[in-house]
């Protein structure tokens, strides 16, 4: 076994057996048999699986520190731009503040997992920076493996890493907790808050504090947009061209150079999923749409170079619409969207959306595209316009469903399974429920629903 030094504890002997089980998992990394065993007696299940993507990234637990993705000057601009710069006044009252000489750091990172911000104990900063963890530095599942920023970031949702948890044993003598920011309006991935040191940094109650202090910081986001939406609207209407309107920064984003200067904190988006009325956002300020409308933009959102008359006719309209009936539609439209902000009004001949609109589905789409399943289900809230039966919303219904069903089945834990199955598409699907099954420990408190759901499927399926 490597001369490692079990990090100290003060969860007891069953936090000291815990790590001491971490330990001895690690020589099975040497042993490269890791990525394909089931089980490791001692070991959480969330950090086998997280291990066992670690590896199967390539990421090298033995690495002694994390690589810097972002250098000075590249920082310092892509700091100023990110969207969760407006809400670290929250983060330094509610997190870094409290931290100062009390043994602890308070990192955020962006939706990749790059640290943008690393404040706290000053001499635990300068420990810190000896496993690079400082702004700039990639602290990504791909990069470093099982650590509570990256980690979290993979999950979608808080978590907690004790000491020989983490893939990189460089880093086996912090522990960490960490909770991801979402969009208080869009639902997309912002970016991730942590909070990392000693034994305290795992304490029961600072995964509490974080998640407060992430939803206090979602609520100041949203207040900041009503406020500007505020201001807009009392000023005179003027409509911005294209270029400028264009500035609302893009989901996933993880260039630094890109995006929006100005408007990066007001991302304009469009849900989709789960409703039979979109929600169109656009700086701060929300409109429910009309059956008719939620289409209309849901196509011209995915089809970026614009639609003619002809093909957003035969997209919306089962058989042959006529474009006469397109043109009033596109009339009422244009008028609601120059209330709600002059530079959303979509160009003509070709239909085209004038600023960057950011459906839900695509996300969901950018994120199993990356392998982030488990992201893409905490924004699926179920079917692109249920109700709708315009050809191209049924078409990109059955692709989003299809690609998120098919990404559960083949990566998903029983954890992931489980919530999928609890979507109404989902409510008659015996092959989620069965795999989901065989992934659930055998003693499982879940398994008799389980159970019980494919009994009343086999039932109703054989009457």
């Amino acid at each position: 076994m490597r001369n490692l030094i079990l990090p100290p504890t003060s969860g007891g002997e069953a936090t000291a057996l815990a790590q001491r089980h971490a330990l001895a998992a690690h020589e099975q990394l040497d042993a490269q048999a890791f990525p394909n065993t089931p089980e490791i007696p001692g070991l959480r299940r969330l950090i086998r699986e997280s291990w066992q993507r670690s590896a199967r990234l390539k990421a090298n637990p033995d690495n002694p520190e994390a690589p810097l993705a972002l250098d000075a000057d590249e920082l310092e601009e892509y700091r100023r731009q990110h969207p969760l710069a407006s809400i670290m006044p929250v983060i330094h009252k509610l997190l870094v503040q409290p931290s100062h000489d009390s043994g602890l750091l308070v990192a955020v990172g962006d939706e990749v997992g790059r640290l943008l911000w690393v404040e706290g104990d000053p001499a635990l900063q300068r420990r810190a920076e000896g496993m690079m963890f400082v702004p700039g530095a990639d602290w990504s599942e791909a990069t470093v493996g099982t650590s509570a920023p990256g980690t979290a970031l993979a999950l979608g949702r808080g978590i907690q890493i004790s000491g020989a948890e983490h893939y990189q044993r460089s880093v086996h003598a912090w522990s960490c907790t960490a909770v991801p920011f979402h969009d208080p309006d869009s639902g997309a991935l912002l970016g991730v808050v942590d909070i990392t040191g000693k034994a305290s940094a795992v304490a029961p109650h600072t995964l509490s504090l974080v998640e407060a202090t992430v939803a206090a910081a979602q609520a100041q986001l949203r207040v900041e947009r009503l406020q500007l939406a505020a201001t807009l609207a009392s000023r005179p209407a003027r409509r911005r061209n294209s270029s400028t309107a264009s500035r609302s920064a893009r989901p996933g984003s993880a260039g630094g150079a890109g995006g929006a200067k100005e408007g990066s904190l007001y991302r304009n988006s469009l849900q989709l999923l789960g409703r039979d009325q979109a929600l169109l956002s656009i700086e701060g300020k929300t409109v429910a749409l009309s059956a008719r409308h939620s289409e209309i933009l849901a196509l011209l959102s995915t089809h970026p170079d614009g639609l003619s008359a002809e093909e957003l006719s035969v997209l919306l309209y089962p058989g042959d619409g006529p474009t006469m009936t397109l043109r009033a539609e596109m009339v009422r439209l244009r008028k609601i969207l120059q209330q709600l902000n002059p530079a959303a009004v979509p160009e003509s001949r070709p239909y085209k959306l004038t600023m960057d609109l950011v459906p839900d589905s695509g996300q969901v789409l950018n994120c199993l595209q990356r392998g982030a399943h488990r992201i893409a289900l905490e924004i699926y809230r179920g079917a692109v316009l249920p109700r709708s039966e315009a050809p191209g919303i049924i078409d990109l219904r059955d692709r989003v469903s299809s690609l998120m069903r098919e990404a559960v089945l083949t990566d998903g834990s029983a954890e992931t399974l489980l919530k999928y199955a609890a979507l109404p598409e989902a409510r008659d699907d015996v092959d989620v429920r069965t795999v989901a099954l065989k992934l659930l420990p055998a003693r499982s408190p879940k398994r008799a629903a389980v159970v019980a759901d494919l009994e009343r499927l086999e039932a109703e399926l054989g009457a």
